[in-house]
């Protein structure tokens, strides 16, 4: 084991190039991976019913995602951590007053609290180019544990739900969106959670991204990787920096750190 490593991949801008395809120089990277037996898995802020096709092609079964509220080690689920919901439902009175629609997230679904025709939903949904969509059910967050939300609002109007919920974290990841978390919840921690049942040491970990929900990722993994279209913010906490997504930034960046 000792010279078996672990991988974690960030999906968008990542994996996935701005057109949310797989390059071909990723793919059989990763594949190589497996068959030096390396575990491969991913990390990313998306639902587990956003990446499913993506997960069968790479034949991958563990992930964290929800940015590390819901972690899966080899198909079954280790670790959850829902959202407070009594404070959730404080944050929503407060959005509609504001006019700033929320979509409510399990491992299963989506549900907006408007009719999710709204521009902001729109824009900011379609750009993941999902073949799901947010149907309306503003009463979604009862009875269920939610590990995910997204509030929608221009930039800069998140400051007013920083500064007012304290339970949760909040991260933009769109002009017009901003995830919900758990206050203290990051990949970083369910990252954790996989690599503790593993037994892999820290010198043997490895994490690729590009976004600022893996800022707390890459500070963490010793061996942090920013993708060469990683804004300057996580390019600043990586140990290496490799070429962009498009042009074999995975293959490029494994080759770097040794690991093909």
């Amino acid at each position: 084991m000792k010279e078996k490593s672990v991988i974690f991949f960030d999906i968008d801008g990542t994996l996935l190039d701005h057109e949310k395809e797989l390059p071909l120089s990723t793919k059989k990277a990763v594949f190589a991976l497996k068959e030096k037996g390396h575990e491969v898995a991913i990390a990313t802020g998306r639902a587990p019913f956003m990446f499913e096709s993506l997960r069968r092609e790479l034949e991958i079964e563990t992930y964290v995602s929800y940015n590390g509220q819901y972690v899966v080690l080899q198909n079954e689920v280790i670790y959850a951590n829902p959202l407070k919901i009594s404070a959730l439902e404080q944050l929503t009175k407060s959005a509609l007053e504001r006019e700033h629609p929320i979509v409510y997230m399990d491992h299963e679904d989506m549900k907006a609290n408007v009719p999710p025709e709204h521009n902001y939903i729109t824009e900011s949904i379609s750009e993941l180019k999902l073949d799901v969509f947010p149907t309306h059910d503003p009463h979604y967050y009862q009875g269920r544990e939610l590990y995910q939300s997204l509030l929608f609002c221009p930039e800069g109007e998140e400051r007013f739900y920083e500064e007012t919920f304290k339970d949760f974290d909040f991260i933009r990841w769109h002009p017009f969106s901003v995830d919900i978390l758990p206050q203290g919840g990051s990949k970083a921690r369910g990252i954790e959670k996989i690599t503790e049942r593993l037994g892999f040491a820290k010198e043997r970990q490895y994490a690729f991204g590009d976004g600022l929900n893996d800022i707390e990722m890459l500070t963490h993994i010793e061996n942090s990787v920013a993708m060469g279209n990683a804004v300057e913010r996580v390019k600043a906490v990586a140990k290496y920096i490799t070429k962009p997504v498009d042009e074999e930034g995975i293959l490029h960046g494994l080759q770097m750190v040794g690991l093909l």
